[in-house]
């Protein structure tokens, strides 16, 4: 059961710094993870953001450890894990082992499925949107709801997508239906085409998609993202 800090104080603390409960998802016994005390998790809080609202936050944070390592990750873990501490539970991060699988809990959380690109698209915020880590509970805390009707489950905003010009954008054709070709990818970034282009302006192909775009990240958090991928 959540501990002092209640789940309405757990949203107020992670909007303070950008952040949002983006879902919970009340495994089964066999797909469970152990906690670290011992015993399995019974519901988990993803815990992400929507837009970039956490950029300002983090780099101010940023900007007085500027050695810090993977300091994105590192801030991260400095907000979730002594809220998870606060609350009950207990944080993991998609950085760290053993692997969660973040992506298939955010499907099941919040009915989102992959787009062309591989990332999972949502309904409102299209690309820009993500998940810097979970809290894990014994035992589910009271007022949580306890999953989505078929009512809740969002359409699939690319099944209506005419032409797919996200898998059209990419000038090394590095997406396709079988994935992205991340050595392809990786090589045009370090040509002056792509220290010109995806490399300042973010990639091509994802800014190409329609859904949600009054919500991208800034240049400045695009550009970050880059330099931390290439």
């Amino acid at each position: 059961m959540a501990g002092a800090l209640q789940i309405g104080a757990l949203e107020a603390a992670l909007a303070a710094n950008g952040l949002c409960l983006r879902g919970w998802v009340f495994p089964d016994a066999e797909a469970a993870p152990e906690l670290a005390a011992g015993g399995a998790a019974s519901a988990i809080a993803l815990i992400g953001h929507e837009g970039g609202a956490f950029w300002r936050v983090f780099v101010a944070w940023h900007q007085t450890r500027a050695g810090a390592a993977d300091p994105l990750d590192t801030w991260s873990k400095a907000v979730i894990a002594p809220l998870a501490l606060r609350a009950g539970g207990e944080a993991v991060f998609p950085s760290d082992r053993p692997w969660h699988p973040f992506q298939k809990w955010a499907m099941a959380a919040g009915g989102l499925k992959p787009s062309p690109l591989g990332i999972l698209i949502d309904p409102v915020f299209g690309l820009w949107h993500g998940y810097r880590g979970a809290i894990l509970f014994g035992e589910a805390p009271l007022g949580v709801p306890r999953g989505m009707s078929a009512d809740d489950v969002p359409i699939h905003r690319c099944d209506a997508c005419v032409g797919k010009p996200c898998l059209t954008a990419c000038p090394v054709d590095a997406f396709s239906p079988d994935g992205l070709a991340v050595s392809r990818c990786r090589a045009h970034l370090k040509t002056e085409a792509g220290q010109n282009g995806c490399m300042i302006s973010g990639c091509m192909a994802r800014d190409a998609c329609p859904v949600g775009r009054e919500h991208r990240y800034s240049d400045a958090q695009i550009r970050f993202h880059m330099t931390a991928y290439s």
